[in-house]
């Protein structure tokens, strides 16, 4: 039986997609105070970088996968116009069914809907943007994600992920501890549920560094990565081009 990553724990492939949506099952009512809290905010700003490294034009499709409450999606529709379009898509109906909510109390009505990013149901080279924001790392099969991010982009389509990466070394041992002592409890006080956010710390540390998506990028078919890395490199940025 093959084996995969939950954090630190090592579990059958078939079980991740179930644990992982379990752990957001739990946090998708306080998802994006949790955000705002354990980020000090920060993380409308890395995704307000991601949004404007995208270049989204008017006419334009762009497709974001696990895209959780919608942050993303919210900012690219006024972009793409009445001519272009956005897909919102997650794999945690729990996720979606929130952004969903959200995006309609801001007057923005776009495609919803459930689906496995390493499955996606849209058809070759049909997307000018793809994005991703924090959710790769919770995907079982990182490399077939990719491979359909490629598969779905048009030619110069642009693929955008955002994603916790690796701290500066002068600041590892404090992220660590903050990490590992703070964010769990931060997590059982808002969000009762200290260990959703203690998978949350192991996660992290269990996926590639800056250099090590770059690479796995390249090999999924991307022939142009470049890396941002942002806040001392808490966050990166990768955005590659479709050959």
């Amino acid at each position: 039986m093959s084996q995969t990553h939950f954090g630190f724990q090592t579990v059958p492939e078939r079980d991740k997609s179930r644990m992982v949506r379990d752990v957001f099952d739990s946090v998708a009512s306080r998802y994006d105070l949790m955000n705002d809290l354990m980020s000090a905010g920060l993380h409308r700003a890395w995704k307000a970088y991601t949004v404007m490294v995208a270049d989204v034009r008017p006419g334009m499709r762009v497709l974001d996968i696990a895209g959780g409450t919608g942050d993303l999606a919210l900012a690219f529709a006024p972009r793409v116009g009445l001519q272009g379009q956005v897909v919102h898509t997650d794999i945690n109906e729990a996720m979606l069914r929130t952004g969903r909510d959200r995006l309609i109390d801001s007057g923005v009505s776009l495609p919803t809907l459930v689906c496995d990013a390493e499955q996606l149901p849209f058809p070759d080279q049909h997307f000018d943007r793809v994005s991703v924001a924090f959710g790769l790392r919770n995907m079982t099969h990182k490399d077939l994600a990719l491979k359909e991010m490629h598969r779905v982009l048009k030619p110069q389509g642009r693929l955008l992920v955002l994603e916790f990466s690796r701290v500066a070394k002068p600041l590892q041992k404090a992220y660590d501890w903050y990490s590992f002592n703070v964010l769990p409890k931060l997590g059982q006080w808002v969000a009762g549920d200290a260990n959703s956010y203690r998978y949350l710390a192991e996660s992290i540390r269990m996926h590639p560094d800056q250099a090590g998506l770059k690479t796995l990028m390249q090999e999924s078919g991307f022939g142009h990565v470049d890396i941002h890395s942002l806040s001392a490199g808490v966050v990166a940025l990768h955005v590659a081009i479709r050959c």
